[in-house]
């Protein structure tokens, strides 16, 4: 029998096309053809045909989108095309004048059209991909429009993504490279917000970051899990695309091939691409995205290369930003939550009112300082926003309306999980019980976790099962599991609890650094870990040391060996240490005397003076500073002519401005994201 009526390769074949007409008709036609658990039927039936049928393994089959094993690095690569960034206009009139120094600039005469072409502009993290000959060989972020980092194997797990071009419709071109978004869905967004806020965990401020921390993961799977998607809205390197001259004849090409694009709006000149930018302010909210705005630029690509660029962006093309949308309401409670590190975050109760078509009923008060910087109270009228469209915050008291009833917000004394006690750092607030109950679940599921003590299999729901079954409540308890315990949780039996309890012991030999790392200390990431791994030979002689010796280690400062110090010395970190010895687990290091953790001569930080402002979500200030100095980086609290960058959070206020007025580089905190190394 020949493979081409083999009857199991021609179901495999047929199985594969329906998938990607799937893909297709749900992410580029926006026509879904069949219903998810029908899709989830066909693409099980393929993994089990692949599966028994291994040499009818693809690279490029649907059932490759789970993930697959975790990559060891993110690798620089060369843009073959710069990515440029855009300017921002916030002014019709300066979006007016753009336009005339574009039609100055192309030398046109009065009444000569010049049309333009507008897209949304999706709040996403900037990638570029590349196809030969039809098959996706390598994605990138923008990086700093130069090189960027590979995410070639994130990017294959996103159904919006063709793997292979369609050649069905249109000619595929030997070279292929589309610049586009990558975005996590509102809907996806949404969710994982109501599982952190579920747990205690502060709110993620805007799905762009979110995005952008996911592409971060060394583990593709994770981007699988989290659902992020791609849409198309420029071109770098192409080759076969010669009749394609303008940007919206190739939005159409890149469509026919099986990639999803922007939605473009034709205007013949300035007048109507203003009016499509109040008719679209109205109905962005009811995107599946967030959209911070509209891109409008001139579509005939050899007016572009007329036109050409400045250093950083192309001149014929602008953003228009929207303000973010507000309302008005009541605030009546605080509530402060507790997360996995043990932060609380203050949580605002009001009045429910609506803001951009969704209504509000909770939003982020960010921490004690920043409610008091703004001096707001219970009881007040407030203005809130949507940050990044999607996370509500306070923005403001109304203080005419004040009646003289309010209340001062004051912080908790003890945290409201575990009536323990807490400690100010900075501007935040935590309780430094680590045995804190609100704690324990999210600071297990760490421990066991990727790039810590990497227990496989030992997913965040077992965690929680094995915790409520009252298996688990101290770290060390993990290595006292027995299958037999295990085959009686959900989801589990006889051969998946055995495989367990063999990865919990190897987890056993991972180290001092990965314990130290798991444990979840303040203060303590992986390049504090890893430093400590250096300089002592085991957790006894870091116990032993004092907390002048801490300090004087390379990028560690007061806060950081004083918190260090007084874990090892409580109670909790004594006994926590003395558990996992007696459990066996290895507390020795082998990375003793290899040198000095964090020592850096290339990347975007190093050498470089650089000034943080506001707050960030995904770090303490102390916790970026001691990151950005392993990287080579100079930390200063000021801005000044010699600063190299300012890192601005939300909330930045007059060190921004500054660096703005100094022509100093800025970015925020999805480009900070996109710029870390892995692992740093």
């Amino acid at each position: 029998m020949t493979p081409a009526t083999d009857p199991v390769e021609a179901r495999v074949r047929d199985l594969r096309r329906r998938l990607a007409e799937a893909d297709r008709a749900y992410y580029v036609e926006a026509e879904p053809i069949m219903s998810d658990r029908d899709y989830d039927q066909l693409l099980r039936e393929l993994g089990d045909l692949e599966a028994a049928h291994p040499e009818l393994a693809d690279p490029d089959s649907p059932t490759a989108r789970v993930g697959g094993e975790p990559i060891d690095a993110f690798r620089s690569v060369q843009h073959a095309v710069p990515m440029q960034s855009i300017d921002n206009s916030y002014e019709i009139e300066d979006l007016r004048a753009w336009y005339d120094r574009v039609r100055k600039g192309l030398e046109l005469a009065e009444g000569q059209p010049l049309p333009l072409t507008l897209d949304p502009k999706i709040d996403g993290v900037a990638a570029s991909l590349r196809y030969e000959d039809g098959r996706l060989v390598l994605a990138a972020t923008r990086g700093d429009g130069r090189s960027g980092d590979e995410i070639t194997a994130q990017v294959r797990t996103m159904r919006s993504v063709a793997l292979q071009l369609d050649a069905s419709r249109a000619p595929v071109p030997a070279v292929l490279e589309v610049r586009g978004e990558i975005y996590m869905p509102n809907a996806e967004f949404q969710r994982i917000n109501r599982e952190r806020e579920e747990r205690g965990e502060p709110l993620l401020a805007n799905a762009r970051n979110a995005a952008a921390g996911t592409l971060k993961s060394l583990d593709p799977a994770l981007t699988a899990r989290r659902g992020l998607c791609f849409v198309a809205h420029g071109r770098g390197e192409t080759r076969g695309l010669d009749d394609v001259d303008g940007y919206a004849a190739f939005l159409d090409r890149v469509r026919e091939l099986g990639l999803p694009v922007t939605d473009a709006t034709r205007a013949e000149d300035i007048d109507a691409a203003v009016a499509c930018i109040e008719s679209f302010r109205s109905r962005r909210g009811s995107l599946p995205y967030g959209v911070d705005g509209m891109v409008v630029r001139v579509d005939a690509f050899a007016r572009q290369e007329a036109l050409g660029s400045t250093s950083k962006a192309p001149r014929w093309c602008i953003a228009f930003k929207y303000p973010a949308e507000q309302a008005r309401t009541r605030l009546r409670a605080v509530t402060w939550q507790v997360g996995k590190n043990g932060t609380l975050t203050p949580r605002a109760t009001m009045d429910p009112v609506e803001v951009a078509g969704t209504t509000v009923q909770h939003a982020t008060l960010h921490n004690i300082e920043e409610i008091h910087r703004k001096d707001i109270r219970l009881g007040d009228a407030v203005i809130i926003e949507k940050a990044g469209e999607i996370i509500p915050q306070v923005v403001e008291p109304i203080l005419q309306e004040r009646t003289g009833r309010e209340q001062v917000i004051e912080p908790p004394t003890t945290c409201p999980a575990c009536d323990g006690p807490v400690e100010p750092v900075g501007p935040k607030i935590y309780c430094i019980n680590p045995e804190c109950p609100a704690q324990f679940r999210e600071r297990l599921a760490w421990f066991v976790g990727r790039g810590q003590m990497d227990v496989e299999g030992f997913g965040e729901k077992l965690v929680e099962a094995a915790v409520d079954a009252g298996l688990v409540s101290h770290f060390a308890d993990i290595f006292a599991l027995q299958a037999e315990q295990l085959e009686d949780l959900p989801r589990m039996g006889s051969k998946s609890a055995a495989k367990l309890v063999q990865a919990i012991d190897r987890s056993r030999e991972r180290g001092l650094e990965r314990v130290l790392v798991g444990l979840g200390i303040q203060q303590i990431g992986h390049a504090a870990a890893r430093t400590l791994a250096q300089h002592f030979p085991d957790a006894a002689a870091i116990r032993a040391a004092s907390v002048e010796q801490l300090e004087a280690l390379p990028d560690f400062g007061p806060i950081t060996a004083r918190l260090l110090h007084e874990y090892l010395h409580s109670p909790a970190g004594r006994e926590t240490f003395e558990r996992l010895a007696e459990a066996g687990v290895r507390l020795t290091s082998s990375l003793h005397g290899t040198g000095v953790a964090g020592e850096a001569g290339e990347g975007p930080f190093a050498g470089r003076t650089v000034v943080l402002t506001g707050t960030l979500e995904s770090f303490t200030r102390p916790e970026l500073t001691e990151r950005l100095q392993a990287l080579g980086a100079k930390v200063t609290g000021s801005v000044s002519a010699r600063t190299d960058l300012v890192i601005a959070g939300e909330e930045a206020g007059s060190k921004l401005e500054k660096a703005r007025s100094l022509g100093i580089e800025v970015w925020d905190e999805s480009r900070l994201l996109e710029e870390l190394p892995a692992g740093a």
